[in-house]
Parts: structure tokens; C-alpha cells; sequence
């Protein structure tokens, strides 16, 4: 019998799973085994597409939902079941293509099989090696017509990639979400997220809860980024990894160690086992 109040785990993948070793630490998939073990149901809520959280999925040996694309899906992807989604309307896709032509800016787009992109370049070298996904090289012109897109991506290092990045935003900050992230295995790049407007991880977790039949004061969840914050600012026990910015601390309930080591294991003996 589990001797807590809680009945869900959630974590973020980069930056609370994954360091800079690109591992997840032989302590925390024990932590986490021993968690499922004991009845706890165990959750990704990620920035990540689907595709590229299998490997990690798998690994853990997760069955259930889990969230996607910074919370614009909930789905399990072993049965191929969408619990919510929230795509990017066709028109806001076609408009975001037009200004990314005329501004000479890098966009990718994501359905949730598909990675997009219209060209090979270092953004798409970081999603083959890191995150382990092809890119579908097409024209994005009618690309809105043919697919349901559920996430864009800038992906940003420069001064001058990042104030094009800055213009696009400020074009779209009505029509638009847009979330940042970082991994500790490219501290110099940002990921910028692209999403419907209203999209949050905090907002999908709460489509899950209800999924499951549970209250959000039923759950732990434990994050290391900006867009973890509605999350984490939702739950019933809020941890924070030790690596995580300060805005991310100030919500939560408890501060763990980083990820280099292993906080989810020092999280999860500490208040689940």
C-alpha cells in the first residue's frame, strides 16, 4: 500500500531526468521502479514530442498518459490513445510560414507522428542525435492543409537567430503560445516552443487528473523550467530540482537536488517511499 496521499508522480524529462550525461541515473530508475511497484502511477509531462520520449518511456518501462509538447497533448502512446489536444489552428500554421519565408526564419512543425522541416541543418542534427527523431524534409507552403500540427520549434544560439526568433513572437503573441526550454546538453541553444494559444502543461495535467479520475491534490510533480511552472503551481506537493531558476523554486514546496544528482530519487525516497 502506498503511505502517502499521493496517487500521481509526474516529471519532466530535460533537466530533471536527463543531465548533462544524457542518461537518467541508475538511483533515479530505481526510485522510480520501486514507485510503480507500489501502486504509484508514474507520468512525463514534457516539452518533447511524443517520438522523441519513447526511448524514455520505454526505458522506464512507463505504461498510462503522459504529457507532450509542453501540454498541447495528453495521450498513451502504447495504445495510441489522445486524451487531450490542442493543435495550432491551419490558419495561424499558414500565417506562421508566410512570416517565417519572408523573415528568413528556421521553423519546424510537428504533427504527432511527424517531424517537419523544410531543409537539413544544425536544428535538425540536434533532433536526429539528441532526441532521436528524423526530420520529413517538405515545403511548408501547403503543409497546413495536409497536417494536423500540434507544435512548432525555434531553435535559437545566435544574437541574430534570436532576434528573429524575438520578431516572430512579437508578430504572433496574440495567436500564438510560446514557451522557452533548455537542455543541460546544449546550454547554449534555446527551444523555443510554438504552440496554440492557452497551452500549458499545468492545463493538460488537469485534463489528465480528470482522465484518471483523480484531484490535483493527488499529485507530485518535479520540474527544472519556466514551463513547468503551471504545473508544478497545480499540484498537491510541488518539487523543484536543485538546477531549476529561481521562478521555479518560488512555487514549489520543496527544493531537491539537481539532476546530475539524481534529485528524483532524493524527491521520491523522501516523500513517496
Amino acid at each position: 500500500m502506498i503511505k502517502n496521499p499521493y496517487r500521481l508522480f509526474v516529471a519532466d524529462i530535460d533537466g530533471t531526468l536527463l543531465g548533462k550525461s544524457r542518461t537518467i541515473s541508475a538511483e533515479d530508475r530505481e526510485a522510480l521502479a520501486r514507485a510503480c511497484d507500489l501502486g504509484m502511477q508514474v507520468s512525463l509531462s514534457t516539452g518533447r514530442v511524443a517520438q522523441a520520449s519513447l526511448p524514455i518511456i520505454n526505458q522506464l518501462s512507463l505504461d498510462g498518459c503522459h504529457i507532450f509538447c509542453d501540454g498541447a497533448l495528453v495521450s498513451n502512446t502504447k495504445h495510441d490513445e489522445e486524451v487531450y489536444v490542442q493543435p495550432i489552428g491551419k490558419a495561424v500554421v499558414r500565417q506562421a510560414v508566410e512570416f517565417a519565408h519572408l523573415n528568413e526564419i528556421d521553423l519546424e512543425f510537428y504533427s504527432t507522428t511527424h517531424y517537419f522541416a523544410e531543409r537539413e541543418s544544425w536544428t535538425t542534427d540536434i533532433r536526429r542525435q539528441f532526441f532521436g527523431i528524423e526530420p520529413t524534409i517538405v515545403d511548408f507552403a501547403d503543409l497546413w492543409q495536409r497536417e494536423r500540427i500540434i507544435k512548432g520549434t525555434l531553435t535559437v544560439s545566435s544574437p541574430e537567430e534570436r532576434a528573429k526568433a524575438g520578431s516572430f513572437c512579437s508578430q504572433f503573441k496574440i495567436s500564438l503560445n510560446f514557451s522557452g526550454t533548455k537542455s543541460p546538453a546544449y546550454p547554449e541553444v534555446d527551444f523555443i516552443n510554438v504552440l496554440a494559444p492557452g497551452v500549458s502543461k499545468g492545463k493538460a495535467l488537469e485534463a489528465l487528473a480528470s482522465h484518471m479520475g483523480i484531484s490535483m491534490n493527488e499529485i507530485m510533480a518535479i520540474g527544472d523550467g519556466a514551463n513547468d511552472i503551471s504545473l508544478l503551481s497545480s499540484v498537491g506537493l510541488a518539487i523543484a530540482m536543485g538546477n531549476a531558476p529561481d521562478e521555479v523554486k518560488a512555487v514549489a514546496d520543496y527544493i531537491t537536488l539537481d539532476v546530475d544528482h539524481s534529485g528524483v530519487a532524493t524527491a521520491i525516497n523522501k516523500f513517496l517511499l
